[in-house]
Order: C-alpha cells, then sequence, then structure tokens
C-alpha cells in the first residue's frame, strides 16, 4: 500500500465520525459505491449505525464466515460510505491491514475503538480525492469484503 500524499483531512472526534474537509469529488464516491455495491454476496441498505443518508453493505449471512470483529455490532454489515457531504467510509479490516491504512495515511481509527475498548478494526477511510486514491480505497474495501467473509486479501 503507497502512503497516502499530504496532510490527513480533518475529522470530527466524536460520533458522528466525519470527515469535514478534503471531500472526495460525488464521481469519485460513486463510482467507489458502484464497485461497492457489486461485491459478492452482498446487499445493500441502510447502516445498523450511521445516519441516514449513509449506504451500508451487509454481507448475505451464509457468507459471512469471519469473526465478530469484522463486523458492525450484532449485523452482517461490514462498510458503509457516508453522505456526498463527508465521502469517507468506515470499515472494518484485520488488525494488522487496519495498522497499515493508518500508519500510510489512508485511514483512522473510530472513536469507539479507544472509548469502549473494542478490537482496533474499525476504522474510518478517507475518501479519494482522485482516480489514483480510487484504486487504493477500493482495494482496502476489498480486504474489508474479504475479512467479512472469513477470507484474508
Amino acid at each position: 500500500m503507497p502512503e497516502r500524499r499530504g496532510p490527513r483531512p480533518a475529522t470530527t472526534p466524536v460520533i458522528p465520525h466525519q470527515q469535514i474537509d478534503q471531500i472526495a469529488p460525488v464521481e469519485l464516491q460513486e463510482e467507489l459505491w458502484r464497485r461497492m455495491s457489486g461485491l459478492p454476496h452482498v446487499r445493500t441498505g441502510a447502516s445498523v449505525v450511521s445516519l441516514p443518508e449513509t449506504r451500508a453493505l451487509h454481507l448475505d449471512p451464509a457468507h459471512a464466515h469471519g469473526p465478530s470483529t469484522a463486523f458492525v455490532r450484532d449485523s452482517t454489515e461490514f462498510a458503509h460510505l457516508h453522505g456526498d457531504h463527508d465521502g469517507s467510509l468506515h470499515a472494518l479490516l484485520p488488525e494488522g491491514q487496519a495498522a497499515e491504512a493508518v500508519a500510510k495515511g489512508w485511514a483512522e481509527m473510530h472513536p469507539v475503538v479507544h472509548e469502549r475498548g473494542l478490537a482496533p478494526t474499525l476504522v474510518m477511510v478517507y475518501g479519494p480525492r482522485d482516480a489514483e486514491e480510487l484504486e487504493t480505497v477500493w482495494t482496502l474495501v476489498r480486504r474489508s469484503h474479504a475479512f467479512a467473509s472469513g477470507r484474508t486479501l
């Protein structure tokens, strides 16, 4: 995974955890969503935890073979894309991959990880600013899908 260029975007330190600058262009957000919603065995819908405009990915229970730390609460939701005013997403990644995404500037831990002592698998992935960044963000989404499916990518 390459290093993300430039400074990290500003984000809110509390729930709702949102990106507040360096917003992804809407066309990149929509391309990311097109790819996300086409992942195998995924159903799209509302998030079990986020704002109403958030679009979430839920894995078909028959294919949800990942550990509980691969999902939001007691659900099969493993990632969600925030509204177009934000463009970031929350995703669950294996601990090592989450740590790498944070270290290389692509993500930050969700505040609840620290507040509630949760496993460090829930991250905010910053919205892609250009087509090159879209590919890295897409890789992180595919890794989240694999984690939820009980596979490693």
